[in-house]
């Protein structure tokens, strides 16, 4: 019996150009690059040099920390190029990939007598370890912790997001046999949303479901472990994207690595939004080409949802972590006559400021990326509080991380957030700070604290 849990507080953002459920072909050039940066919380060493040959599943880097998690190429091919920045900085390593594809071999594993030794090593020798993340610090994991329970959310209510029942059809099978294989490691904690009760993503006995029914950012892990099991100072919990535990049932079940997502190609600037299916670290000129002018000006392409993604550029590629590619308004060409003072019957606000609210809820918005001023004094009016549903007082742990108060940090229980769980309260925040870029440098200050 599935537990429900009733978010109130949140906001839903209802953005124009949502992905409709239909997938689309795509063809892609053959080059694909894996991104360092993707994984926070490692130092890469190479493991591979140019001109080498690869296999799909073999090791490209490997985290110089502990030797063990390693990152894998998507396909097999040629490392055509190692991109560095400053200071030798690994910004991306490119391959080329053969037109007969070869996979690196695990081997099969029977689920009945895997154990939780078997799984880590698993997860660490084909490279799927490095998408396990972490709380506190929202890190990618360290396998010598045990950790008191493994949390996955199935869905995402940010704007524009990928719907993961659609993104996983024909693959629940697979999905349910990677939480079945998560669950000999330790308990395993699937938040779903009321609509996907009577899919096939279920039934698993094996792991606790809780339904949680609420406006974004309901979908959040983050929101969802505050709910279930808060993390204590101490303890550890992981989080796995849903696609990464299709992933590792097809791992299981086949012996092979198929780093493939089902992702959304969304935004107003889309000329079609579908849903198309791509190995991660392929070309976002690939993803688009079809979609949108990559040379037109006055337009964002975001690694990612509106919210929590990256800005990136058309020569760049999908991030390891991305179930969406989105393209919307710039706004840097915007220029309003009367400013703030206009009506706005076109414009989201969160309050009656704009007499958009008079066309309802379910009116769809094509927002721009302006921040609409400049960074203020930052006032406690309790904005944040107000679509913040975690027990934490977010505006004054805000506070406590600009002032680098580590032990009211600790206190107002920074161990159990992540740099997405400020979103929407970045969203709606009068004060035009930038609450995710705060969060992030916190935990990454408090970590080496206590390092």
């Amino acid at each position: 019996m599935e537990r429900l849990y009733k978010i109130k507080k949140g906001l839903d953002l209802n953005l124009k150009g949502k992905a409709v459920l239909e997938l689309q072909p795509l063809k892609t050039s053959g080059e694909y690059a894996i991104v360092p940066d993707d994984f926070h919380g490692m130092v890469p060493r190479l493991v591979v040099k140019e001109g080498e040959q690869v296999l799909a599943g073999q090791p490209l880097f490997v985290d110089k920390a502990t030797e063990r998690i390693k990152v894998v190429s998507p396909v097999s091919g040629t490392v055509s190029a190692i991109v560095r920045g400053e200071r030798r900085k690994i910004l991306r390593v490119c391959v080329k990939a053969n037109a007969q594809q070869e996979n690196h071999d695990f081997g099969k594993a029977d689920l009945g007598k895997l154990s939780a030794e078997s799984v880590i090593e698993l997860l660490l020798s084909s490279g799927l370890f490095a998408f396990v993340r972490q709380r506190p610090y929202d890190v990618v994991a360290n396998p010598a912790d045990q950790p008191k329970a493994i949390f996955v959310s199935a869905f995402s209510k940010m704007p524009l997001a990928a719907d993961f029942t659609f993104a996983a059809q024909g693959r629940e099978e697979a999905f349910k046999n990677g939480l079945r294989t998560l669950a000999k490691i330790a308990k395993v904690h699937l938040g779903i949303s009321p609509d996907q009760i009577n899919t096939p993503l279920l039934p698993v006995s094996e792991v606790e479901v809780s339904v949680f029914d609420g406006p974004n950012p309901s979908g959040n892990v983050g929101v969802q472990i505050n709910h279930i099991d808060p993390v204590n100072k101490g303890e550890v919990v992981w989080t796995l994207d849903p696609g990464v535990v299709i992933m590792l049932g097809e791992l299981v079940e086949t012996g092979h690595v198929n780093l493939t997502r089902r992702i959304a190609v969304a935004g107003s600037h889309v000329a079609s939004p579908r849903y198309v299916e791509v190995k991660i670290g392929a070309p976002l000129a690939d993803i688009l080409a079809e979609q949108t002018d990559l040379k037109a000006e006055h337009q964002r392409i975001i690694n990612g949802n509106p919210l929590v993604g990256a800005k990136a550029e058309a020569d760049g590629y999908l991030s390891a972590f991305a179930g969406e590619v989105c393209v919307i308004p710039e706004g840097d060409d915007v220029n309003e006559v009367f400013g703030w003072i206009a009506p706005r019957f076109n414009q989201f606000s969160t309050s009656r400021s704009y007499f958009s609210w008079m066309f309802g809820k379910n009116r769809q918005y094509d927002l721009d990326c302006r921040i609409k001023g400049g960074e203020r004094h930052m006032i406690m009016s309790g904005e944040y509080d107000r679509v913040f549903p975690m027990d934490i007082y977010a505006g004054y742990l805000i506070k406590a991380i600009i002032t680098g108060d580590i032990d009211k940090q600790e206190e107002l229980g920074i161990y159990e957030v992540a740099p997405e769980d400020f979103a929407v309260a970045e969203f709606v925040d009068s004060s035009k700070l930038e609450l995710q870029r705060i969060v992030r440098e916190g935990l990454d200050i408090l970590r080496k604290e206590n390092a």
